[in-house]
């Protein structure tokens, strides 16, 4: 009798694993995105009458979908709004698509979300302020798209952030003050946008900082010499701004310093040459550009 009443236990535990599955709602999601982007015509496409653990670049755990893959696959078009729905997601990877339309705001309820890729894509309208409900994320890449409006100010929610890889956008508004909540932070790249304003004082809170790029932008104002107690930096590229007065002297306290970027700005002439003497220095650029000419270019890249 005990003999039949473990096997019958056995039986019921290996049927509920063979006919386990992920839930209704997350597949709906994942046939949302298949139907929205063209999934007849990825590079690599899915059965859907395959289960889902089986369709390409799904990663499915404990019943539930923990990873999504689909970079480089030829994906076309919006994503779904409601692919916050996968709420148990560590990483989303839509990397090199050609997606298109908004960024779902439905994303900052996934509160296991650690990596959000959807770099070179056509990605538009603004960065979700929601996106500051997702505390786990630790590197965010939107780098490549047609993102505009501002930094959400919720980003100073994310203090698990390691990275934050926006260039080549048509972001713009100041950097917000909140990102020197982000402690972790080891990489910012803010690049190649239309960002304004002052660098942020709160920005040099960020002692973990390895990278600082903000080059190639309409930034104004003076650099803080707090900069000088961001002591990881190796990279620290400001160039092509408006930014004036002295370079900071405390610039040569960064003995890990590699690249150095300050061209094409309106500093003062001269700087302190220790700032040159770092030992780690590889690339130093430092050619300030003529007021009136800097204007000139300003006023042209407007138009």
């Amino acid at each position: 009798m005990k003999t039949k009443i473990l096997l019958s236990l056995l039986l019921l535990v290996c049927s509920s694993t063979i006919f386990a599955t992920v839930s209704e709602i997350e597949k709906n999601v994942l046939v949302d995105l298949y139907n929205l982007t063209e999934g007849k015509n990825w590079n690599t496409s899915w059965d859907l009458n395959q289960p889902v653990e089986n369709w390409y670049g799904v990663t499915v755990e404990n019943d539930k979908v923990v990873r999504l893959d689909l970079s480089i696959n030829n994906l076309k078009g919006n994503l779904p709004i409601n692919l916050g729905d996968l709420t148990f997601l560590e990483s989303i990877n839509l990397h090199m698509n050609n997606l298109t339309g908004a960024i779902p705001s439905s994303l900052g309820s996934i509160l296991t979300l650690k990596e959000l890729n959807m770099s070179f894509n056509q990605l538009n309208g603004e960065i979700p302020s929601t996106i500051g409900d997702a505390h786990s994320l630790e590197i965010i890449s939107l780098f490549m798209n047609r993102l505009e409006g501002a930094i959400p100010n919720e980003i100073g929610g994310l203090t698990q952030l390691q990275k934050l890889v926006l260039y080549n956008n048509n972001l713009s508004g100041s950097i917000p003050n909140e990102i020197g909540a982000l402690e972790k932070l080891v990489e910012l790249h803010l690049s190649s946008n239309r960002f304004s304003g002052i660098l942020p004082l709160e920005i040099t809170n960020l002692k973990e900082l390895k990278i600082l790029s903000v080059f190639d932008n309409y930034m104004i104002g003076i650099i803080p010499n707090e900069i000088g107690q961001m002591t990881n930096l190796q990279e620290l590229s400001l160039a092509n701004n408006s930014f004036e007065g002295p370079v900071p002297s405390e610039i040569a306290q960064l003995s890990r310093l590699e690249t150095l970027m300050l061209n094409n700005n309106f500093f003062d002439p001269g700087f302190d040459q220790n700032i040159g003497l770092i030992p780690t220095l590889k690339n130093f650029n430092f050619i300030s550009t003529p007021r009136d000419a800097k204007v000139i270019q300003n006023a042209l890249a407007f138009d």
